[in-house]
């Protein structure tokens, strides 16, 4: 009999710990060149407002681990408090998936020094990036220019820089659809739709929701990219 008990006993506690194993579907670990004591918070979009999920402090180690469970791939950001200091440079994005993500980056360079593995939507987003900030530095030179010819009160250099600006700005968005279409078997699309495009024309929305698989449609940011088409319909059926 006490045999019995002992065996239900160790077959509740595998069990309990069986549930634990499973409960949680991503594990973050990461390394932090240089950085040595501070607090690191790990943080997702709730009601267009950053919330922390997880705060790890760092003591000597500047390893780090984060067990969380997630619903489905979804944009995280790593917020780095180094205590007193000035730099802007403190929130990286990273794209969570289930299962194992890895971080490496360093403490003067936090975002640009970032390499992020284990993540097939951070990869394609990383892949997508790399040509829209040409977009964005082509931009800004014209930023420049734009302020010079400000300053002379030259309207005919205005009139240019606005219409290459506009240029610039029709070319990020049929490439960021492109991107998106190509790759509507990954979560990585929709969100693109409702973080960089969810101004675009209505028809181009639609064209990237109908190239999504099913299981992407019915994920957080297909989900998002559904509710912000039905919602643009109602605006522009006033």
């Amino acid at each position: 009999m006490q045999k019995t008990i002992i065996a239900l006993l160790a077959l509740v506690v595998f069990s309990s710990c069986e549930e634990k194993k499973t409960d949680k579907n991503l594990h973050i670990t990461g390394n932090i060149k240089g950085f040595k004591k501070g607090t690191l918070y790990i943080q997702r979009i709730k009601d267009t407002t950053l919330v922390a999920i997880d705060t790890i402090k760092i003591d000597g180690d500047s390893h780090f681990t984060s067990d969380l469970k997630i619903d489905s791939p979804e944009m995280f950001y790593l917020f780095i408090d180094r205590g007193v200091t000035n730099s802007v440079d403190t929130n990286m994005p990273f794209f969570v998936e289930p299962g194992n993500i890895n971080i490496e980056t360093s403490l003067d360079f936090f975002t640009a020094d970032a390499k992020i593995s284990g993540s097939k939507n951070q990869e394609l987003y990383d892949e997508y990036k790399k040509v829209v900030s040409r977009y964005v530095d082509q931009n800004l030179d014209l930023i420049q220019k734009r302020f010079e010819a400000y300053k002379n009160k030259n309207t005919a250099a205005l009139t240019k820089i606005q219409q290459e600006q506009d240029d610039i700005l029709r070319r990020k968005y049929l490439y960021t659809t492109n991107f998106a279409v190509n790759h509507g078997d990954y979560d990585v699309a929709p969100y693109l739709a409702v973080a960089e495009i969810y101004d675009i024309n209505l028809k181009f929305l639609d064209t990237i929701q109908k190239s999504m698989t099913p299981k992407v449609a019915k994920s957080l940011y297909g989900k998002k990219l559904d509710k912000l088409i039905q919602e643009r319909k109602k605006l522009e059926a006033k």
